[in-house]
């Protein structure tokens, strides 16, 4: 018998788009990013993908040590569907609702202003609290501002994060463990990953290029983007999974892409479908040197007859622990509105010639609507080989 369909029905996300999923999709039509944006960081020049909205949506008093700039991006996501959360609270019951989340910053940057202020008059903040910065407290915390009492556990595999999260909530589901999940990732800006990917000489001072031969890094982005999940029929199912863990190195990926490889596969595997059905994928495509190769290489073998694709990251900023959620909400919403197009490949238009040519979407284009169904392929790829391929279906 095959595992219960999982569906998903409502989505909240902030990041350098936009404060939700209206302005987001406004972004998008207009090809711009308002929070793209060079920044001075203790390196030197950088430039990164910031929120500007205001975040004015505090914790509860009950959950006031956990005040940062974190949590008040994730509290801002799931403000937006927060009230399809609390029917599904009342038709289940509380303890039948999970959360899992992906992070890998959790409250890093209130830890470092904390630690500034120490180094200026001998004291730490006083408004700062370990618990901040704590990578596993993203999810309870977000369960005791939900209100919900089911499983609520944190995911932290770098850039896979949030993907990895969405796939172990879809286990709760299909296991039977909740009725409901919510489910993605949150990121903010700090200086910890500004400075680690520069010392890795993985950053770009200028908006990143994707799949260019003149490729220099990336851009470190922040924001947050959740789901409610559940067996409930909606437009959008997750229709496929697939994972693997390579371990080529630290922090380069596995030049050929194998393990990435495997990955893809295993969700088309799961899904129980051919690569050329899949109508759109959005890339890793973190515009450096070797992650944009060992991707286009594993692409043209995957989609050997070509598929569109684009990498959003220069709309976003690399969000991180937040990447994979974030990037699938652009995938649902192409899914789940037909006035929304597929998101563009920003870049210079200067191809690689080192690298496999591949369909990037710099025009406006949408998904075909000629079929009953559609279907979409959102990829992530982070340290240590850790890989993840999640795929929609309308």
């Amino acid at each position: 018998m095959s595992a219960p369909r999982v569906y998903l029905h409502a989505l909240g996300m902030i990041n350098a788009l936009g404060h939700d999923a209206h302005s987001i999709v406004a972004s998008l039509a207009a090809g711009v990013a308002p929070g793209m944006q060079p920044v001075q960081s203790q390196l030197g020049d950088a430039f990164v993908g910031r929120v500007h909205t205001p975040l004015d949506l505090a914790p509860p008093d009950a959950l006031a040590a956990y005040d940062c700039r974190n949590n008040r991006l994730l509290l801002s996501a799931l403000a937006q569907i927060r009230p399809a959360i609390d029917a599904a609270s009342a038709r289940f019951g509380a303890h039948r609702i999970g959360v899992v989340l992906g992070t890998s910053t959790s409250g890093v940057g209130a830890a470092e202003a904390a630690l500034a202020h120490r180094a200026r008059t001998g004291e730490l903040a006083g408004e700062f609290d370990y618990r901040q910065m704590e990578i596993g407290t993203a999810a309870p915390f977000a369960a005791a501002a939900l209100g919900v009492k089911g499983p609520a556990y944190t995911i932290s595999t770098a850039c896979t994060s949030s993907a990895k999260a969405m796939i172990s909530a879809r286990r709760l589901l299909t296991l039977g463990f909740c009725d409901a999940v919510v489910a993605g990732g949150v990121d903010s800006l700090c200086e910890l990953t500004l400075q680690g990917f520069s010392a890795l000489d993985s950053t770009s001072p200028v908006r990143m290029n994707p799949m260019s031969r003149t490729r220099s890094g990336i851009n470190i982005g922040e924001g947050a983007a959740v789901f409610l999940m559940s067996r409930d029929e909606a437009p959008v199912a997750l229709v496929g999974a697939g994972e693997s863990s390579d371990a080529h190195h630290i922090s380069s990926p596995d030049p050929e892409g194998a393990g990435g490889e495997i990955a893809l596969r295993n969700a088309l595997r799961d899904a129980g479908l051919d690569s050329r059905t899949i109508g759109y994928v959005n890339l890793h495509a973190t515009a450096t040197v070797k992650n944009d190769q060992m991707e286009a290489r594993l692409m043209s073998r995957v989609f050997p007859g070509g598929v569109p694709t684009s990498g959003t990251k220069p709309l976003t900023g690399h969000t991180l622990g937040a990447a994979g959620a974030t990037e699938l909400g652009l995938c649902w919403l192409a899914l789940a509105r037909d006035d929304v197009a597929l998101p563009r490949h920003l870049w210079d238009g200067d191809a690689d010639p080192e690298l496999p040519v591949l369909d990037l979407v710099s025009e406006e284009r949408y998904l075909s609507r000629g079929t009953d169904t559609q279907y979409v392929m959102s990829n992530s790829f982070a340290f240590g080989g850790s890989n993840a391929s999640l795929i929609l279906g309308r």
